[in-house]
This record gives C-alpha cells, structure tokens and sequence, in this order.
C-alpha cells in the first residue's frame, strides 16, 4: 500500500485530505504539531524535528504540505517574531519536508501537494507574512516541479479560496459567513472537502501528466476583483442574483 504523509492533519482541511486519502487506498501518516489520535506531533519549521520524522516514518509515495499559520496585525505593527515564525512554518516547513522525504522519492517516483492560498496572489489585508509566505510556497512549488520532474517527482499546489474552518473563529458569525459567501461567484465558502478532493486528484495516476502546477479551488473567488467596483446607474452589475 502507497503511503502518504499529511501535515497540519488536525485541522479542517488537512483532516478531509487524509480521511480522503485513506478511502482511496493510502496509509495516511498524519502530521501535526502535538500528537493526538492517529497523529504525530511534529513542529514542521524545526529542522531537527522534521529530520527525526522523517527517521520514524520512512519512505513515502505522497507529501501533503499542508500546515500553516498566521499572526493578525497591522504590517507597520506587525512583531518580526511573527513575521519570521509564519514564514518558517509555511515555507521553510515545507522545504525541509520536500528536502528529506522528497530526496526518498528521487528515480522511485512520487508526488508532492503544497497548500498554498489565494492570497499568494491577492493579499489579505492586515496578516503579516500569510501572503508572502504563500506566494513563496507557490515560487517553490514551481521550482520542485522543474528541478524534480526529470527524476519522477511531480509537484503541484492546490490554492483554497474562503474556506469555513474554525480558525480564529472567523466563521461564527452568521453575517461573516453570508458575506463572505456573496463575494464568490458560486455563492457558497467552501470546506476541506473541497480541498482534499483536488489533492486526491493530484495525487492520482489521472494527474499523471500534470507537473508545475496551481489549481485554486475558491468558487471563482480569483476571478471576481472587478466585481467590487462601483459601476454606474444602468450599467449591469453582474452580481448574478
């Protein structure tokens, strides 16, 4: 059985990834920053850790870089220290885990899917080092895939737009939920459903030829800036009801 290794699997989109993962047939290893059920606590941005990891689990056919953070604040208050710790958890986390589990898959074979965002290429306002840190992961996705495709290894990223999780109690207001809803052109947020059957995908012999890769998985979200612009009286606004 082809084994995958699933990071930030506690979570709302990496526990469908790796529910998904094991109904197609994977043996999910689960990554997270403390241990729990069916859970290995690792702290990706820790070299040592992720070395150590990789020593527990062995080979893997499939890496998931899922695990990521934020810190909420002004950029001209934001505290270097966050700034720093979100770049080393969503980038430098995972490099090391493309570096010492990627290295196991060189001329055996293998895939890599890297969470990245929308805000890799639309910033959101007022979360520190998110967006550069995405827009990073999506610079090294790219540069896996062309370094890697020779030797066996493709490597894709899936961008998730809104999607209602529990994170910092984003979504427990009914009013957030219905107004972030509105902005996205199929009037719905999404869910790690939506997310883990993208990687599915990706991870599959279906996606065989598909290598470099972003898919953004946001409801059309990406395509709807324009949308925000006032437009004047008679001119049609193209909210589609």
């Amino acid at each position: 059985m082809a084994r995958a290794l699933v990071t930030g699997a506690a979570g709302a989109i990496g526990s469908s990834i790796a529910q998904r993962l094991a109904a197609d047939g994977w043996d999910v290893v689960g990554v997270d920053l403390a241990d729990g059920d069916g859970i290995i606590g690792c702290d990706v941005a820790e070299r040592s850790a992720v070395e150590a990891l990789g020593e527990a689990v062995g080979p893997v056919e499939l890496l998931v870089n899922n695990a990521a953070i934020w810190r909420f604040a002004p950029l001209e208050d934001v505290d270097p220290r966050d700034f720093e710790r979100v770049l080393q958890v969503n980038l430098l986390g995972p490099f090391h885990l493309t570096q010492i589990f990627g290295r196991l898959m060189l001329d055996r074979g293998g895939a890599i899917v890297n969470v990245v965002s929308v805000a890799a290429n639309h910033q959101s306002p007022y979360v520190g080092a998110y967006s550069s840190s995405k827009a990073a992961l999506v610079a090294l996705t790219r540069q896996t895939a062309y370094e890697w495709g020779p030797r066996r290894v493709r490597t894709n990223a899936v961008g998730p737009g809104v999607i209602q999780t529990d994170a910092a109690g984003m979504y427990h207001d009914p009013e957030v939920v219905r107004g972030r809803a509105a902005a996205v052109p199929l009037r719905r947020l999404g869910d790690g459903d939506d997310i883990a059957n993208v990687v599915a995908w990706l991870a599959s012999d279906e996606a065989g030829y598909v290598n470099g890769q972003v898919i953004y998985v946001d409801g059309g979200l990406s395509t709807a800036l324009m949308g925000i612009l006032p437009r004047p009286a008679g001119v049609p606004s193209g909210d589609g009801g």
